[in-house]
């Protein structure tokens, strides 16, 4: 029993209780002792009443059932990818048949289907891709959305490209469309003639001279380059963040241009679409910095 329950964040089932071969009066007489506290009707926490959070879910999802899941905002918390609103813990379950619980939030789905369902930290959870797509379908704004998409894909749940991928196969499903929109502002591509053109644009507002393009240096493909001033400016991939592999290769690159004597900028291409005064404001702001005193 304890080994189970260490497993399970500090709780298990009155059924759990019987296939380990506890008898009703043998668990009866642990609620009596004070060794078993009730939590939901058939869940207990052993050994003393208070639950962490992942106590609290785990309790949650099995006082529902074999087929029940945490989900949407409690599914996101989970995964670490954005916090819960309110206290109520929130479940799915393809079932009818679950009573109220205090606390709990119950969304009965027709069904839900094998890769919808995964475990976290040993407990029952939707998917990364159906956690999104209900926080979508649900109360979550635009502004959330792109926060958590943004920190799964910092914490190498799911990336944009992935996610965009998944929805291909989801469509006129709940939230898809939402999904879509957050991804295709943000995740946009751009050939390398469109970056060049939107960025050297940036360059004569910022009143810089034009800079050399696609050039070799320091053993590196760079993509903007003003020898003058020693500015080197690349632009980021077609994501709006990058995998770690892709951010420690970048990091060389700027550090191999630093310890040449160089200053290396690096906007992304949102930035240099949706962001573009930013970008033309730090443009001026080092060039002001590098230019020489007359």
């Amino acid at each position: 029993m304890w080994r189970l329950a260490a497993r399970q964040h500090g709780v298990v089932t009155r059924s759990q209780l019987s296939e380990l071969g506890f008898s009703p009066r043998a668990t009866e007489h642990r609620l009596e002792k004070g060794r078993l506290h009730p939590v939901y009707r058939g869940v207990y926490a052993v050994g003393r009443p208070e639950l962490t959070r992942h106590g609290r879910w785990m309790a949650a999802v099995l006082s529902c059932g074999p087929r029940a899941a945490l989900s949407h905002e409690s599914a996101a918390a989970l995964w670490g990818i954005l916090d819960a609103k309110g206290p109520d813990i929130v479940i799915s379950l393809a079932s009818s048949s679950v009573r109220y619980r205090s606390g709990v939030r119950v969304h009965r789905r027709p069904s839900l289907e094998p890769a919808d369902i995964t475990t976290h930290r040993g407990i029952p959870v939707t998917s990364p891709v159906r956690t999104l797509l209900d926080l979508a379908s649900g109360r979550s704004s635009q502004a959330e959305l792109e926060r958590a998409i943004n920190a799964a894909d910092k914490r190498d749940i799911i990336d944009p490209e992935s996610l965009r991928a998944a929805l291909d196969g989801r469509t006129g499903q709940p939230g898809a469309p939402a999904l879509r929109r957050v991804l295709d502002r943000r995740t946009f591509r751009l050939t390398d003639s469109e970056l060049e053109r939107r960025f050297l644009r940036l360059v004569a507002r910022a009143r810089l001279p034009p800079p050399l393009t696609g050039t070799r240096l320091n053993g590196y493909k760079v993509d903007f380059l003003w020898p003058a001033l020693g500015l080197v400016v690349e632009t980021d991939g077609l994501r709006y963040h990058r995998t770690p592999a892709q951010q420690a290769r970048d990091r060389v690159r700027d550090q191999v241009h630093s310890a040449a004597g160089l200053t290396p900028l690096r906007f992304t291409h949102a930035q240099v679409r949706y962001e573009p005064e930013r970008v033309e404001a730090t443009l001026a702001a080092v060039v002001r910095r590098l230019s020489p005193v007359a």
